[in-house]
């Protein structure tokens, strides 16, 4: 039985009977025969259906687009109008606001234009105003200039007349003069040129007497009143030090327990006292002093060596050349250890510090140096304090005039080893050790060798002048006491017009007496200045010396 089976084409809807293979050959056959026919007739349709589907749909996709566009042009010639009518409205707009911009601006401009005319056309009324007033002043100016011309000539004109006048009257006193001068020349029978050198010499005398005169009273006045401050500042100082002052000695007395120790001192046939005194340098003296052995040299520092070597030796007990030896040996020791101490202790009382090392040995061996019989360090100790008092006073530098003090006599520790006076060998060590030329003008002006730099070093004299004249600080050998006295008195006596000399105040003041017919007022004045050089020139001594010259006048007459 054949089996009906649907099947759809590719052109329009059909059915087909397709029979089952299991059908006869016969059939199949005529069937597929059947169906090959029909394929090509409905495969032709199917494609004129299809074209004519196509021409129909394009043709109402035709007119559909048609039906757009023409919507679409409706709608954009609708929008069109509406912006070409708003693009005029503001057009019309902006054209508006730009016309009246443009009539603001245009009426701004035109008022500032106004304001700038109306200021220049201001200005240039001023300038009339102005240019009018000149030319008036200029007038009178003009008008003045003229009377003044007037004036001028008229008063030239009487200036022509008054110059002749005067001119007859000048030769008419010329003349007078002249007869005047003969007159006088008759009459004192001398010349002119005479008379006037007799008149120029007159007048010179008497500037001279005037200028001795006020010169003289200018010095009292300055001395006295400089006199009353230095004294008043040298007072205060010298109150404020108030130190005690004690003359040296050149021996040293070491004390024994027994007279029996002086045999073992002077050893077996004198041994022990040989190298003692050959260790030390010095002279030991035992006489019959009880239990007392006198050391004596003049080098301080050995003496005070061999004391302390001659000390320990007899608390020891054990005295041979050998010992001595030792013990000396560490007796200078010490010395040199209490030599730096007492240098940097004179530094730290005085506040001075920055001293080279070698000067601190050089102040701590002043200790053991005398100058006529004062102890050098307590007196450079005393020069320094008295300075920087002074110099606070003044209102000077305090810490130079100290360290100029401390220092003004460090030479005098070298006088027994190098040549030389004590003010070189100063400022020679004090130049190697790099002190300032200011201090260095302090150690050597202090006896005015070279000229004062500052006020410092004048202090620094004074100070030193004050500390060496104090009454006891020092002491000198009779014979040199005696030779300064003469040599005040010589020296005084051999000016011309001198009548007596007194040396007095032992030896710190000279009174000079003179001849009131050699000697006037004026000549008194120079010459005690020109004693005092002299005095400084050729004298050594401690302190100042003051030259007072007296001159006396009297009259006489008598009532009979």
């Amino acid at each position: 039985m054949p089996l009906p089976v649907r099947s759809r084409s590719h052109g329009p809807a059909r059915e087909l009977w397709v029979y089952s293979s299991r059908a006869p050959k016969a059939r199949r056959d005529k069937y597929n025969m059947d169906t090959n026919l029909l394929l090509p007739i409905v495969g032709g349709a199917g494609v004129l259906v299809a074209v004519v589907t196509y021409i129909i749909g394009r043709g109402l996709g035709a007119k559909s687009e048609l039906n757009k566009q023409e919507q679409a042009n409706t709608t954009a010639e609708s929008t069109a109008k509406r912006l070409i009518g708003e693009a005029t409205r503001e057009a019309e707009a902006l054209r508006k606001s730009a016309v009246l911009t443009g009539k603001e601006e245009a009426l701004k401009q035109r008022e500032e234009w106004e304001k700038e005319a109306r200021g220049r056309r201001e200005e240039v009324e001023r300038e009339e105003r102005r240019v009018t007033e000149k030319e008036g002043a200029l007038d009178r100016k003009f008008e003045i200039l003229e009377q003044r011309d007037k004036d001028l000539g008229r008063r030239g004109s009487e200036l022509g007349r008054k110059e002749k006048t005067m001119s007859d009257r000048q030769s008419e006193l010329d003349q007078l003069v002249t007869d005047e001068r003969r007159r006088l020349e008759s009459l004192a029978g001398m010349s002119i040129a005479e008379a006037k050198a007799e008149l120029m010499k007159r007048l010179e005398e008497e500037a001279h007497a005037d200028a001795a005169n006020k010169l003289r009273e200018i010095r009292e006045r300055a001395k006295r009143d400089a006199d009353r401050e230095a004294r008043k500042i040298v007072a205060l100082a010298v109150q404020r030090v108030a130190s005690d002052t004690t003359a040296e000695v050149s021996v040293s007395s070491v004390a024994l327990p027994n007279d029996e120790m002086k045999g073992r001192i002077i050893g077996r046939e004198g041994r022990n006292i040989r190298a003692f005194e050959l260790a030390t340098g010095v002279d030991v003296i035992i006489d019959d002093t009880p239990d007392t052995v006198v050391v004596s040299c003049f080098d301080p520092v050995r003496r005070e060596v061999a004391r302390i070597a001659l000390e320990k030796l007899v608390t020891d007990g054990r005295i041979h050349p050998g010992r001595i030896e030792e013990v000396v040996s560490k007796a200078r020791k010490e010395v040199e250890v209490a030599i730096v101490e007492m240098g940097e202790q004179a530094a730290y009382e005085t506040g001075i510090h920055g001293l080279h090392p070698e000067l601190i040995k050089l102040i701590g061996r002043m200790r053991w140096r005398t100058s006529y019989g004062q102890n050098i360090l307590h007196h450079s100790k005393e020069v320094a304090h008295l300075a920087g008092m002074m110099a606070a006073e003044l209102g000077l530098d305090v810490m130079l005039a100290k360290r100029g003090a401390l220092l003004h006599d460090v030479g005098k520790v070298l006088t027994h080893e190098h040549e030389g006076t004590h003010v070189q060998l100063g400022v020679e060590v004090a130049s190697k050790y790099g002190e300032n030329p200011m201090v260095i003008n302090c150690i050597a002006a202090h006896h005015d060798d070279v000229p004062h730099e500052s006020e410092e070093s004048v202090l620094v004299q004074a100070a030193d002048s004050i500390s060496g004249s104090r009454p006891g600080a020092r002491r000198e050998a009779f014979e040199t006491y005696v030779k300064r006295l003469e040599g005040l008195e010589k020296i005084a006596a051999s000016y011309r017009g001198v009548e007596k000399v007194f040396a007095i105040q032992a030896g710190r003041e000279v009174r000079v007496v003179v001849t009131p017919d050699d000697v006037d007022d004026v000549r008194m004045a120079s010459l005690s200045g020109e004693i005092a050089r002299r005095i400084e020139a050729e004298l050594q001594y401690p302190g100042q010396i003051k030259v007072v010259v007296i001159r006396e006048t009297r009259a006489v007459e008598y009532a009979r």
